[in-house]
């Protein structure tokens, strides 16, 4: 069978509608060919599906700030960063002037204002030309090929830096940098010339919501914690001063450049892009957000959707004949968090007193977070300590570590048939 979702991804992009106007404040992006236009998904295995123009390949431009944001974090730390650069959103143009009046911080590192000062926290001894180096290497591994250099675009916008040669200058004034700030500004526009296709920016875009593991290369780039808070900031300030209409309607953590694309990660689930020139009085590329807006509808992608886990995660519960009598037995199913452990509790306090044992099943479990693994561990000591033997079915390790708290571990099986429990009672 061959799958329906590239026809989908192009049923999405043929419903989009035209509108708004390539950035032409830099001469090279104003020859762009207006009309390109192409969508990725990247699963989190790595499957990749595309329609349009998806090798066409554009400079990242302000795509490259929380992946540059992401560096930073993972090499100097989430306090240093911070006390040089804020998470609040600005209310202000990208390309603003702006600092905060208390703290003399750029607001966030979505904005220009806030991309320079993140640019020059990357190896800040280096070089600019090894610090351009480095973030090109970084951000190769975030889209798991080497990117290149658009250097025609890069000298073009040089050529008219001067507003974010202005920014640099401010945040150089009042301490948020030690170095010199032409340099900065010439590190940074190299940063935003980089060349990628809407492959790439999904592969990018999933690499963050995989908490920070390549789904295609497998390679870890940056922390999970350091993928959470760069999702975090582009949920709050990545769409500019549209954000806030960004998530009511849209939903998903998102950053948007210049150059036309913009990228979407659901956590967990799917990294996404949307290539087209023409934008928005904002900034963002106008087919590009319908085609999202399309995207959350259908899919159900928005981030604050709230999923069903809670009331399915039990399969099935029933008593078992054993040779020691009924036994309790639940099998579980799903990923594991709070609010759907906190069902399971239910069960576990519900068993009857003259059960013979309880046997959780988690063959169908696809994961358990670290509060679950607690709630779950905790449930069953209690149990035990009421004098209901314990047993414990998980053949995939979704819970490695199966202390009951007191150095004691559960019995063990690799199905509810190992233990003898053969049938409903």
């Amino acid at each position: 069978m061959k799958t329906p979702i590239p026809e989908y991804l192009l049923e999405v992009l043929d419903g989009t509608q035209d509108g708004g106007a390539v950035a032409s404040y830099i001469p090279e992006l104003a020859r762009v060919n207006p009309d390109r236009l192409a969508a990725a998904l990247c699963m989190s295995d790595g499957r990749l599906y595309t329609a349009g123009d998806a090798d066409v390949r554009f400079t990242i431009q302000s795509i490259s700030k929380p992946f540059v944001y992401a560096l930073a974090v993972q090499e100097r730390g989430l306090d240093e960063v911070l006390k040089r650069i804020g998470v609040e959103p600005s209310g202000e143009t990208f390309n603003s002037a702006s600092l905060d009046p208390h703290t003399q911080r750029p607001d966030n590192p979505m904005v220009n204002i806030g991309a320079i000062a993140t640019h020059a926290l990357v190896r800040p001894d280096a070089t600019v030309a090894e610090r351009v180096e480095h973030i090109r290497a970084g951000l190769s591994a975030f889209a798991g090929r080497e990117l290149e250099l658009d250097l025609n675009v890069c000298s073009s916008e040089l050529e008219t830096a001067f507003r974010n040669l202005s920014l640099a200058y401010l945040v150089r004034s009042v301490g948020g940098f030690e170095q010199d700030p032409r340099g900065i500004v010439e590190g940074y526009t190299h940063q935003c010339s980089l060349l990628v296709d809407a492959r790439d920016l999904a592969v990018m875009a999933m690499t963050l919501a995989n908490a920070g593991i390549n789904p295609v290369t497998k390679e870890r780039v940056v922390d999970e914690a350091v993928a959470q808070q760069v999702l975090s900031v582009m949920t709050t300030c990545g769409m500019y001063d549209a954000t806030g209409d960004w998530m009511t309607q849209v939903g998903i953590p998102a950053k948007s450049g210049v150059g036309g694309g913009i990228i979407g990660a659901l956590p967990g689930q799917v990294g996404a892009a949307v290539f087209s020139p023409r934008l928005d009085d904002v900034g963002n590329s106008v087919r590009g957000v319908q085609a999202f807006e399309r995207f959350s509808k259908d899919m159900g992608m928005h981030l604050l959707q709230a999923p069903p886990l809670s009331r399915d995660v039990v399969r099935r519960a029933g008593v078992r004949e054993s040779n020691h009598g009924p036994v309790h037995a639940i099998e579980l199913q799903g990923p594991l968090r709070f609010s759907s452990t906190e069902r399971v509790l239910r069960r576990l306090q519900d068993i009857p007193e003259d059960t013979n044992g309880v046997a959780l099943d988690l063959t169908r479990v696809s994961s358990v977070d670290d509060v679950s693994r607690r709630m779950l561990m905790e449930g069953l000591r209690r149990l035990r300590l009421e004098g209901h033997p314990v047993y414990f079915v998980d053949p995939k390790s979704a819970i490695p570590d199966r202390d009951l708290g007191d150095g004691s571990y559960p019995t063990e099986a690799e199905s509810l048939d190992e233990l003898g429990l053969t049938g409903l009672a």
